[in-house]
Order: structure tokens, then sequence, then C-alpha cells
């Protein structure tokens, strides 16, 4: 099987979350299956990372020479330590990378180094959401979109911060081999369903976690692996040790939302999701654990109207 591959491109004060979660799925995708060549090149002999961490084994820029078919990757940096003085080392291969045709993305901050090599003049972008407006300021020939996972326009795709770089690699991953595999690897690195570049930078299964109770985490990971079942509080209390009454009110004092609406809440974000990819509406209903029917055909008219029926 011939290795499709992906160009990882390391700034100096790389943010180690942009590059190893991109770098996570696509490792991940061969060992499920499909396996690809994962190269890094950097402008710098010794890039480092804002955290402090060194790499070695990275190549000049003039050792891989972009084919079409292949991705490259952008890594976020600390913006305010960007070194600019290499801008002509590092932009003309940029730009050749886009003009081959190659996918070239950008994770977080690094939508500025495309913005600088002219790579975004007029189309559709977004950054994390902390840059967004900056971004906007200093290149106003780009459309930069606020609160969005990632924003595709032709060959050129940009992502928000930190772990959005994951939605991204998964939305290629799926790109090139299918929304069932996409979510083979989703479930492998233990994510939940990858949200696509259209859905707000805050999901529901994420804006209900930012708490540090373990045993709600545990309930909450449980309910996202298990949206197919039948989910009973008294089951999901059993898990914890609790009684349902306990579990009833830890799980709404520290997510703020109750079990039930949390459950069908992942569950239509969910049957969104799939009913976008065009599966059909009964699979849809048994991989979410949704009877009503009623409910599954408002969900599609919300995905877009692309689900098939039978």
């Amino acid at each position: 099987m011939e290795k499709k591959r992906v160009v990882f491109f390391l700034f100096d004060h790389v943010h180690l979350l942009d590059l190893a979660g991109a770098v996570t799925v696509f490792y991940e995708a061969g060992c499920c299956g499909h396996p690809y060549e994962l190269r890094y090149v950097s402008p710098y002999t010794a890039p480092g990372t804002s955290s402090g961490l060194g790499f070695t084994r990275v190549e000049p820029l003039d050792a891989v020479s972009i084919q079409s078919d292949d991705i490259v990757i952008v890594a976020g940096m600390d913006i305010s330590k960007w070194d600019r003085t290499d801008d002509s080392v590092w932009i003309p291969w940029l730009q050749h990378a886009a003009a081959v045709g190659a996918t070239v993305c950008s994770v977080c901050t690094a939508a500025f180094a495309l913005a600088v090599a002219g790579l975004l003049d007029g189309r559709s972008c977004t950054t994390h959401w902390g840059y967004t407006a900056a971004l906007q300021q200093h290149f106003p020939k780009l459309q930069v979109i606020e609160n969005r996972l990632f924003v595709k326009s032709d060959n050129i795709y940009t992502s928000a911060g930190i772990s959005t770089g994951i939605d991204l690699a998964l939305f290629l991953v799926e790109e090139q081999y299918g929304p069932t595999f996409a979510y083979t690897v989703a479930k492998d690195m233990v994510v939940y369903i990858r949200r696509d570049g259209e859905a707000s930078q805050h999901s529901i299964h994420l804006q209900h976690r930012q708490h540090i109770n373990h045993q709600i985490h545990e309930v909450q990971d449980y309910i996202t692996h298990h949206l197919h079942t039948k989910l009973t509080i008294t089951e999901l209390a059993a898990m914890v040790y609790m009684s349902p009454r306990n579990l009833t009110r830890l799980f709404k004092s520290t997510t703020g939302i109750t079990i039930g609406d949390y459950i069908r809440d992942l569950r239509e974000e969910k049957a969104t999701q799939l009913l976008k990819d065009g599966q059909k509406l009964a699979w849809v209903a048994k991989a979410c654990g949704i009877g009503s029917t009623r409910q599954l055909s408002q969900l599609a008219k919300k995905a877009g109207g692309t689900a098939k029926m039978a």
C-alpha cells in the first residue's frame, strides 16, 4: 500500500499540542489500516516548542519536494516570539506548496504565516478566537470568520486553536478514506466524533466538561461511547458507586445540565454530523440511540437534507 504523505512545518517556539494533535491523528490512521508517511521540516536547524522542549530529526525545507497529493500542516507558534528575519527562506516554500496543488493547512496562529505568504488573500479563514480580530486587522484582504473550527478554501485550510488541529486532521482523513474510517480513528484516539468546520468552537461534548470531578468525567465518557444503547441513571450511578439520586444531583451541579438533557444533546449532535455525511436515517437512528422518526427528520432538515431515507 502506497503511503500518503503529511509534511509538518515547524516554526521555532511551536505550540506542542498544535503539532502533536494532528500528528497523532495521522499516526493512529496508520494503526487503523491506512498508514501515512510523516515528515517534519523547518527553516531552523533546531526548532523548539513554546514550552521549552526541543526537536531532533527535523529536516531542512529543501529536503522535501512537495507534490500535489501531499498534505502540509503548519503548526501554530508563540506569535510574540515569531522570528520574521527568515521570511525569504520559508515564504517561497509555502507558496510553492500551494501552487503545486498540495493541501496546505494552518493550526491556530500559523494562519498568520499563511497570511504573510499571501495564501489567504481574498479567502475565508479562521484562527484561534483570541487572534481573529488581530488577523483581520493586520491582513484586511482576508475574510476572517470567527467561532469556526476550521475553514476550507480550495486547497487551503485554516483551523482554530489547540485541539481543533485534531478536528481538521480527522476531516482530512475523512476526505481521503471516508467518514466511517475517520470515526474509527477518532474512537481509537478516545476523542469525540469529529466536529465539522461549520461547527462552533464549543461543542456540546466539550462545553460541559469544564470541571475536575473524575466520577462525572467517567460517566460522560461512558455516555459518549454508548449513545447507541439504552442508558439509565441507575446503570450510570452503579458505575461510579453512587445512588441515582446523588448522581443526578452531582451531575447537574458539576456540569450545569441534567443527565437526560446531556444525553439528548449529545445524540442530536452526533446524529446531525452523521446526517451531514449522508448516512441513512435508519443507520443514524441505531448509531445514536434515537427512536423518534420525527426527531430524526427534524435533524435531517437541520443537516441540510443530505440524509438518505432508507
